[in-house]
């Protein structure tokens, strides 16, 4: 047994668990435990071997005798047992938003409903809304969170997982003698949300060498194929990865060539036809049977095109190789260009830190600014703030603006809970009190159309509200988030002025970077936030960051690019006055 079923059975016991109704704790063990090895990068037959299972963080002696009964059996007695009494396809099913361990274990005694395929039928047949505490319009929203799980999961792997995972590879292979270059390749180096594996791209004088230490590193269950130039493995979690390696002289050629996308290839494909020449991942060859052209650089191989170089970002062909030719291609947004973060949470919510150690974690990661935007009553489960606890929050957030010193500000704001019924969770007396607010949806995502984005509308056309946090709600890889009218969202925001977020959170990445450009164009301005709730997710700058880019955005479209005064100064004019943000301040 590898891994991921270890992994596999252990998330679902911990999910049958759920179902039955056990207590938190045992249920939080096993799902601590499938974490861990998850995480492991190792063989757990190897840990095993070892003798140091109870080495792996959240496994005790109990949880270390079911992982060896599972390696040295194939089976796990608890988990058969616990099978007979809850079906596993009941797992399947909690995957269906807004349907919870109660619900299902509620549907299949009552309607003994045990597949995914049985919940739709009986929503299709009306079965589901004589339930206790159901009706026909909670049945509605099982089918349409149903109909939502089938158009968003795929076997793609979310950014956030594939990035540090390829790093790390990379980092080991960095140190293989003769390695001149390294990089990811695929729509993982686009950054795309999601990722259909993993490729790795190596420079080095020696291709053996390379592939041998990636076949051997830590994390790789079986290598599924070799060649002169090519290694193909899966790791213990599933992931495939690809490794290229050739020598550095051919690195352009290596790195545009899989760097796709495959789209943006057959355009550069087409152009160098022109020019008489082939080109592939190894160099230019003139169709007249002249020598190859090889291409140390991307900027080579743009420059023998006719074309400025054109960065990762923006190889999806849509219109960027139009915008070179004609000199038009955006100066994006780098991450060294953002000054604040204007959307995190600490202990007063559902942070771990303190507002004046979010404020010092801020400024080690190079930001002059933040705001803290705690969330509002509605979300009790984040122990969203009272108006009362919100007033007596300012008090705190005073004092760490006035002891971060004159070069750093800490302001105070929201992030408000935008009510199912459209309505907001503080009254525009408060929210004047506040220098920032945030108006966001975490629940009723399942709404219809026009509903959710009337929500979402009417905390745009609010002049105390500055700015919507990750608008649709969405969370990789199973909440597909609000089905919204983005056309109207954004055509909103253009007309207020209200700022739309890219939310870097790895997990949410929202706005997209299609809504992103749709937005830009329109003059939309936008913020690149983390959502921190502790210091270290400071760092998912750079994944909100590439969004951005995918978005063609340039730093000016970005307001936390902004001085803090300039950015106040926008507020005031936004909001008509309606704000009490000053641009003075202690700190």
């Amino acid at each position: 047994m590898r891994n991921r079923e270890v992994v596999e059975i252990f998330s679902r016991v911990a999910d049958m668990l759920a179902i039955r109704g056990d207590q938190i704790h045992r249920i939080m063990a096993y799902r601590r435990a499938a974490e861990s090895i998850e995480a492991l990068g190792r063989d757990i037959n190897v840990v095993y071997a070892e003798g140091k299972l109870t080495d792996i963080p959240g496994i005790g002696d109990t949880l270390a005798a079911k992982i060896e009964e599972m390696l040295t059996t194939g089976r796990l007695a608890f988990y058969d047992k616990l099978a007979a009494e809850i079906p596993p396809s009941l797992v399947d099913i909690l995957r269906v938003e807004g349907l919870g361990p109660k619900r299902v274990k509620q549907v299949y005694e009552v309607l003994k409903i045990a597949t995914l395929e049985d919940l739709t039928t009986a929503a299709r047949e009306g079965k589901l809304r004589d339930l206790p505490g159901m009706g026909a319009k909670s049945e509605a929203k099982i089918l349409a969170a149903i109909e939502a799980l089938a158009r968003h999961g795929d076997a793609r792997i979310p950014l956030g997982v594939a990035w540090p995972i390829a790093q790390e590879m990379l980092a080991e292979l960095a140190q293989v003698p003769g390695v001149m270059q390294f990089a990811v390749g695929g729509s993982l180096r686009r950054m795309r949300e999601t990722v259909g594996d993993i490729d790795l791209l190596v420079a080095a004088a020696s291709a053996e060498a390379v592939m041998d230490r990636f076949a051997a590193l830590d994390g790789v269950e079986t290598v599924a194929g070799r060649g002169p130039t090519k290694t193909n493995v899966v790791l213990f979690n599933g992931l495939g990865v690809d490794l290229r390696v050739l020598p550095a002289e051919r690195w352009g050629t290596l790195l545009n060539y899989f760097t796709g996308s495959q789209a943006h290839n057959l355009r550069l494909r087409e152009r160098a036809l022109k020019k008489k020449l082939s080109l592939n991942e190894h160099a230019f060859t003139p169709l007249d049977g002249g020598p190859e052209i090889v291409c140390a650089t991307e900027e080579e191989v743009y420059a023998r095109l006719g074309l400025p170089y054109i960065p990762p970002r923006l190889r999806e062909d849509r219109g960027e190789i139009e915008a070179a030719l004609a000199g038009k291609l955006p100066a994006l947004v780098e991450e060294g260009d953002l000054l604040s973060d204007l959307h995190m949470h600490t202990t007063w919510s559902d942070g771990t830190l303190s507002v004046l150690d979010m404020a010092r974690a801020a400024q080690a990661n190079g930001l002059r600014a933040v705001v803290i935007t705690d969330h509002s009553v509605s979300l009790g489960i984040a122990n969203g703030l009272s108006v009362e606890r919100l007033r007596q929050q300012t008090v705190e957030v005073r004092a760490a603006d006035e002891a971060m010193g004159p070069d750093f500000r800490v302001l105070h704001g929201t992030e408000m809970e935008i009510r199912a019924d459209g309505t907001l969770d503080y009254p525009d007396e408060v929210l004047a009190e506040l220098d920032f607010v945030i108006a966001s949806l975490h629940t009723g995502l399942g709404q219809p159309r026009d509903q959710a984005t009337h929500r979402l509308l009417n905390a745009i056309r609010n002049p105390h509200v500055d700015m919507i946090a990750h608008p649709t709600g969405r969370l990789f890889p199973d909440r597909a988030g609000a089905d919204l009218d983005m056309d109207a969202v954004i055509a909103a925001a253009a007309e207020t002025g209200t700022i739309l977020e890219i939310n870097a959170h790895p997990s949410r990445l929202d706005l997209r970077d299609s809504h992103v450009r749709q937005a830009i164009e329109l003059g939309v301005k936008i913020a690149i936030n983390t959502d921190a709730h502790r210091a270290e997710e400071f760092a998912n700058r750079h994944y909100g960051v590439a969004t951005a880019q995918r978005g063609w955005t340039t730093a000016a479209d970005v307001v936390n690019t902004w001085p803090i005064e300039q950015l106040l100064a926008y507020l005031q004019k936004i909001s008509g006055g309606a704000s009490q943000a000053s641009s003075t301040g202690s700190g």
